[in-house]
């Protein structure tokens, strides 16, 4: 499902190059669950990022579906992340006065997809992660657990083939954090979704089927 082959990036020049990643070899296997872990600077965050296309290798290739996305053009790179990758962050990136439904339907409307339809694929999703009582509901009327879960909701609204999860349960207690962790696995075990999450948490990364660990732009383990 996702690959590197000898990925490198690098940021600036002469004085002020940093070098993020340093000839990286990846596999992520279709219906994989896989925590990404390392120290800050380690890497895993570009490693992130140019997964979901929101970064380019300096060199080496990435593929998705065994296709090279480094010869995707920009929109083409657009339609990847829009059509089959779905991202979770840390600071749950909700619309501060839109409703929970409303904040789900997002990705649904950049898709062109008909109000009717988009309110329900929204509600549908919004039971999946427990929330079909709270539709109408704006952020600072939900908790923090429930802003997540939300945020969760949204991200699989299309049925994507991959979730991109970036320190997901960051800003959580340790009670949400593990409903929050409880919901992926089973995204992960019912669905067949592959998961790919950053933490930094040891007790989160034991949800995954497989820990990868950078360090100093290299993997370390994995």
């Amino acid at each position: 499902m996702i690959e590197f082959k000898n990925v490198s990036r690098v940021y600036g020049k002469g004085g002020a190059k940093a070098i993020a990643l340093r000839g990286v070899d990846l596999k992520i296997q279709k219906g994989e669950f896989a925590a990404i872990m390392g120290p800050s600077g380690s890497g895993k965050s570009t490693a992130m990022n140019i997964i979901g296309c929101l970064d380019s290798p300096s060199g080496g290739d990435y593929l998705f579906a065994e296709a090279s996305v480094g010869a995707l053009g920009r929109d083409k790179k657009a339609i990847l992340r829009r059509e089959y990758i779905g991202f979770i962050f840390q600071g749950f990136n909700l619309l501060g006065r839109t409703t929970a439904r409303e904040n789900v339907e997002l990705p649904l409307v950049y898709r062109g997809v008909e109000a009717k339809k988009r309110r329900e694929m929204a509600m549908k999703a919004l039971d999946c992660v427990g929330l079909a009582n709270f539709e109408r509901h704006t952020p600072s009327e939900l908790s923090g657990g429930q802003q997540q879960r939300v945020a969760i909701a949204r991200a699989i609204v299309t049925d994507p083939l991959v979730l991109l999860a970036d320190e997901p349960t960051g800003n959580l207690d340790t009670a949400r954090s593990v409903e929050v962790m409880n919901l992926l696995q089973s995204f992960n075990r019912d669905r067949g979704i592959t998961i790919v999450m950053v933490t930094h948490e040891e007790d989160m990364a034991r949800y995954a089927s497989r820990v990868v660990r950078f360090r100093d732009g290299r993997i370390e383990s994995h």
